[in-house]
């Protein structure tokens, strides 16, 4: 990666004795292409230590460069300056922007894909059962799998975690809400009819009815409990109960997953690590969070308070978490522990992330802290990427108060709305009836998962139908244009493989503001990788769809004044397309031929 290089040549002119590393120095690309296709201002930093002017120290870095016989000075870089108070810019030759061209084109997919052999683990997605599948679920589920995908490119050997909410409290409410209105006094037979007859609609009303009738009836409360603790013993009724209830819900999330064209490599729930989970058994039958309490009090990292088992931090660091409460039952936290435990000695991964809303902050917080003090994990990296909330204009949605917002509502709305669109453009013109129906799929649901992804993950974002359908502007449905533009120019050129035009080819300056913008594409990726961040991608994209329609519009393609122009134009058409296929496949979006 050419950043790279600089990055080097700039260490080895500078010296070792300074205390700045080689990913230190920092490059930037700046705004004004006059001002060359990276600037740096490393000379300004040094320049205080050595108690010298900063122009004066930028120009002895660059007669360094200059006076060194480095290959990126013949190939890749027409000049280097010195400008302003002291910074230091970076041209490139056309010869380099044209080789880049060929690389899109000929390596396609793999156009700035990676070799990392690293292993990580990205636990992503995780809805509750007994629930919809509502608009809040879907930040972590995309999100989680542009993640997955943008560390898959680069190469790394990545492990997709589903970790579903199947256990726990909350589903001692549906068992003791089930029993009470539905099961009691059956026959089990009754009782299996009426359990394979419920819908997820069913088990939601029933989750929102008991926060509603709790209200009147406290007492409701110690009776969900009563029911939870039923099921972490493992009683024949309770488990039965429940097992329908997560059933039920995992089927309805593939439906989901299918229609979102998300793959989760494994579905592994709370459940698992329960003392007597649903599949604990099949792997031997050990008591997961029973270790982690006995680990934990052998390691006397854990102390009684109050009758609950609780962990305390070193200084106070963290407030105090808690392993188990006063009446025995495992926690959230413990579950967690045990979940941390099994995935290092399963997977042994240099890295686990674990992406959720950002209300978790401090519980993951304790998790990664006390992992690292029982000694679960050493050096390895613990990541927790907290995104922001979907929210209605009145605040914080609720399941409990039954204001939740369905996602297949959300997604069957934008693909209507894009089948209206697409019908009224000539982009689509001789395509059948069942194509059409993919197309509009596609861009409506890419519309939907754009509108998210191009924001930052740790921001909201407030729920408004027609900014989250919008298919106009910065949107997917642009981006999706944009590609299927290029492969309409491509089409009517007969797909004709392109030659390289000659350097001494003139572009104009809307052809070097796409040439200026693509090569960037490698960097942008492992950026958004390091950072967590699919956004940084999507920002990327569009400047690259807006400088490539703009160029569209004011200069001819396949009309072009001659032979070599064409080419050259064709080749442009063909690298920009390359990238925002590449780009939109990241972020999980499709990129239709025809739009």
């Amino acid at each position: 990666m050419i950043r790279e290089e600089l990055q080097q040549i700039i260490f080895n002119a500078i010296g070792k004795e300074f205390k700045l590393s080689k990913e230190e120095i920092f490059l930037e690309h700046p705004e004004n292409s006059d001002h060359g296709d990276y600037s740096t201002n490393v000379a300004l930093i040094l320049a205080k230590q050595l108690g010298k002017p900063p122009r004066e120290v930028a120009e002895e870095i660059r007669s360094h460069i200059l006076n060194t016989k480095y290959k990126i000075l013949d190939t890749s870089i027409e000049k280097v300056e010195v400008a302003g108070p002291g910074f230091i810019n970076f041209f490139f030759k056309k010869e380099f922007f044209l080789g880049e061209l060929r690389q899109m084109v000929e390596q396609k997919e793999k156009y700035g894909s990676g070799k990392s052999k690293e292993k990580i683990i990205i636990e992503y997605s995780s809805p509750n059962i007994a629930k919809s599948f509502g608009i809040g679920h879907l930040r972590s589920t995309i999100i989680g799998q542009a993640i997955y995908n943008l560390y898959t490119f680069l190469g790394y050997k990545c492990i997709g975690i589903n970790y579903p909410g199947d256990w726990g409290t909350p589903h001692g409410k549906i068992l003791y809400q089930l029993y009470g209105k539905k099961l009691k006094g059956k026959t089990a037979k009754e009782q299996k009819k009426i359990l394979n007859g419920l819908t997820i609609e069913n088990l939601e009303k029933l989750y929102v009815d008991f926060h509603t009738e709790l209200a009147l009836n406290p007492a409701m409360e110690e009776g969900a409990r009563a029911w939870f603790k039923k099921l972490e013993q493992n009683n024949a009724e309770a488990r039965a109960i429940w097992e329908a209830t997560r059933k039920i819900s995992l089927r309805e999330f593939e439906r989901i997953y299918d229609l979102l064209n998300v793959k989760i490599d494994y579905t592994i729930g709370e459940s698992f690590f329960s003392a007597k989970g649903e599949i604990s058994p099949s792997r031997g039958g050990e008591d997961k969070m029973g270790q982690i309490v006995k680990e934990f009090k052998e390691k006397k990292l854990a102390r009684e308070s109050e009758g609950a088992l609780i962990v305390p931090f070193p200084n106070d660091e963290l407030p105090p978490a808690m392993l188990l409460k006063t009446d025995g039952v495992t926690t959230y936290f413990t579950r967690d522990l045990a979940n941390m435990k099994y995935r290092m000695k399963r997977w042994k991964p240099s890295t686990i992330v674990i992406e959720t809303g950002v209300e978790q902050t401090l519980h993951f917080k304790q998790v990664f802290l006390a992992a690292r003090l029982a000694e679960i994990v050493d050096n390895e990296k613990l990541v927790h990427i907290a995104h922001g909330l979907y929210r209605s204009k009145e605040g914080k949605f609720s399941t409990r108060k039954g204001q939740t917002i369905h996602l297949e509502e959300v997604l069957s709305e934008a693909i209507e709305r894009a089948r209206t669109i697409i019908e009224e453009s000539e982009t689509t013109r001789g395509l059948s009836d069942k194509e059409k129906t993919e197309v509009a799929r596609s861009v409506g649901i890419g519309g939907v998962k754009y509108n998210d992804l191009s924001q930052h993950p740790a921001g909201d974002i407030v729920f408004d139908w027609e900014k989250i359908l919008n298919l106009k502007g910065n949107s997917g449905p642009y981006l999706q244009y944009t590609y299927a533009r290029c492969k309409s120019i491509a089409r009517k050129a007969g797909n004709s493989k392109f030659q390289i035009p000659n350097s001494k080819l003139q572009f104009s300056k809307e052809e070097l503001d796409i040439l200026r913008l693509a090569y960037r594409f490698p960097e942008v990726v492992k950026e958004a990788a390091e950072k967590f961040s699919p956004n940084v991608v999507a920002t990327f994209v569009f400047e690259v769809a807006q400088a490539y329609n703009n160029f569209y519009n004011t200069h001819r393609v396949l009309q072009a004044e001659d032979k070599a122009t064409k080419q050259s134009r064709l080749l442009l058409t063909a690298a920009t397309a390359q990238i925002i296929k590449n780009s939109l496949s990241l972020l999980g979006i499709v990129a239709p031929e025809r739009m």
